[in-house]
């Protein structure tokens, strides 16, 4: 079977060798019960790491964000977030599904708004517009090329939703790639939060899994909708094991997976044929060709070299750098690129 270089996503990593041996010594039990050590250690452990009170265990980063949206608000409600935002563009319409709440979209910088934006959408006391129950941020953004917000930035959107008692939840979903930039702390990061949805099987490498961590109140009822949605599961802890492992051996790491995407970046740079390529600040690069058909081109033609990338939108290419993704493969990918005809 042929080996394929895959940048189409950071979630198509393996768990490695160390991982799957602590997946396969992990103690388990009954997660509906409350009885499964490992995961419960998992979510006491994500809680205590962002300084939150509980944690919760779920299948998916798509699960817990809209567990959280449903926790926050009511039917009728309206959400503020992104126009660029995961939780509007791929989570198949399910705030209106799930929750029953509208969408008041931002037009943010590359998916990053201001406090001023919010300020400006949060609806008034008027029986004609739904009311604004959450605030929602995403870090880093991932249609706005691996951005993220600076602490500022956080400090006066958690301001504002102070000012007008909204809860403020964040998409988490490369929360740690935006962390080892930042040099932010988790715990700094989670005291401007009500919930944060952690994402597990991307730039972390396990191979499925997202916490949402937050109050005890929060996670109680989060629990109460996991069921509801189906997403209460038996025996959790092999893949708990392997969320622990992540947290503790997988962080640091990250750092490197961004020099390889800074380095993918300068390739780019050099082809005749690349127009545009957003500014590369963590594991995603997205490049803009002339036209649909040569993005259709390029993408052909690495396949035929063994090489996996996503269309991005008609003209454009995404690739994410992860943790499957060495040096010897950083410089085949440049050399097919150097040699593309398109």
């Amino acid at each position: 079977m042929t080996k394929f270089i895959d940048l189409r996503s950071d979630t198509v990593t393996r768990p490695t060798k160390e991982m799957r041996e602590v997946m396969f010594s992990a103690i388990v039990g009954d997660d509906v019960y409350g009885e499964d050590p490992t995961v419960n250690a998992l979510e006491e452990k994500a809680a205590q790491l962002f300084g939150m009170e509980a944690g919760l265990f779920c299948p998916s980063g798509t699960m817990t964000n809209q567990i959280a949206i449903k926790v926050h608000t009511q039917p009728g409600d309206e959400v503020i977030c992104d126009k660029l935002s995961h939780i509007y563009n791929y989570e198949g319409g399910g705030i209106a599904f799930n929750s029953g709440a509208s969408i008041r979209l931002l037009d943010g910088q590359r998916g990053i708004f201001t406090a001023e934006q919010v300020i400006a959408n949060i609806n008034g006391d008027d029986i004609h517009f739904p009311q604004t129950a959450l605030v929602e941020i995403e870090n880093t953004v991932n249609k706005g090329g691996g951005c993220y917000y600076t602490t500022d930035q956080i400090a006066e959107i958690n301001k504002v939703c102070k000012q007008y008692n909204l809860p403020l939840h964040m998409d988490g979903a490369r929360l740690f790639n935006a962390l080892v930039e930042t040099n932010q702390t988790t715990k700094e990061i989670g005291s401007y939060f009500d919930t944060i949805s952690i994402c597990l099987s991307k730039g972390l490498g396990t191979p499925v899994g997202s916490v949402l961590v937050g109050t005890k109140a929060h996670i109680a009822k989060a629990r109460r909708i996991r069921k509801v949605f189906g997403g209460a599961w038996r025996q959790a802890g092999y893949l708990a094991a392997a969320g622990i492992y992540a947290l503790d051996n997988h962080v640091t790491r990250l750092k490197e997976d961004h020099q390889r995407a800074r380095d993918l970046e300068r390739t780019l740079n050099d082809l005749p044929y690349v127009t545009s390529i957003l500014p590369v600040q963590t594991n995603i690069v997205i490049f803009t060709l002339p036209s649909s058909e040569i993005t259709q081109k390029l993408l052909h033609y690495m396949k035929a070299n063994e090489i996996l990338a996503s269309a991005f939108g008609k003209e454009q290419i995404r690739f994410v750098t992860h943790l499957d993704f060495d040096d010897e493969m950083l410089t085949k990918v440049s050399e097919v690129l150097h040699k593309a005809t398109v």
